[in-house]
């Protein structure tokens, strides 16, 4: 084991694997964009290893395609793919919801306080902050479910999602309000009510594929 792992320090794998996965969520890397790991190692600081690593984490995560002899680029965003992830996370959101209103910790309650705070002082909030708040309040809520399993694929399946909710941002109107459905959630969460919980996850999910079909 690593130092860094050892005292509790992503290591450096995990840094280059959390911005380039922050970029590519939020198509600051845009869709079809080449990944140069020699560029990107000499930007973060690292080394090639480590970045190759990441983008590897990346290819499975499908955020990320390699091709031989071509290179590695952000993979496309496919709208053909809102109803298959609709499928998956109306089935396993609700779940999650239940999961952390039943266990979450002091740690996580404390963690999903302080998020809401944030949300109730968003309303007029600048886009990328909005969407940053939205990835936090998705991964307490994974974090709070107690379930690692559960978590890793959700935020997998959430990352998918929001790439194809920045792709619509300029024209969907009211994304505080989208990020504030949260409220109610975590609300619920923490009162320990987790079929209120489980339902207002599955109001949301499928309040976010009806905003984008009204798009098409």
């Amino acid at each position: 084991m690593s130092v860094a792992m050892a005292e509790g320090r992503p290591s450096l794998a995990e840094q280059a694997y959390q911005v380039l996965c922050d970029r590519l969520v939020t198509l600051r890397i845009a869709p079809g964009t080449p990944i140069n790991d020699e560029q990107v190692a000499a930007e973060l600081g690292v080394g090639r290893t480590p970045v190759r690593e990441a983008l590897k984490r990346l290819e499975a995560d499908r955020l990320v395609v390699a091709f031989p002899r071509r290179g590695t680029f952000a993979s496309e965003v496919q709208i053909t793919d809102l109803g298959h992830l609709t499928e998956v996370r109306l089935r396993l959101e609700p779940l999650a919801a239940d999961c952390a209103a039943r266990r979450a910790k002091a740690q996580d309650r404390a963690v999903l306080t302080g998020l809401l705070t944030e949300l109730d002082a968003a309303a007029g909030g600048q886009v990328g902050e909005l969407i940053d708040l939205d990835l936090r309040l998705h991964r307490a809520l994974y974090t709070a479910t107690g379930n690692p399993y559960l978590r890793d694929t959700l935020v997998r399946y959430d990352n998918l999602a929001t790439r194809v909710w920045c792709l619509f941002l300029d024209r969907l109107p009211g994304l505080a309000g989208h990020v504030g459905e949260h409220g109610p959630l975590v609300r619920a969460v923490l009162a320990g009510d987790g079929e209120r919980a489980a339902s207002l996850a599955a109001e949301h999910v499928a309040g976010f594929e009806s905003a984008i079909r009204a798009l098409l």
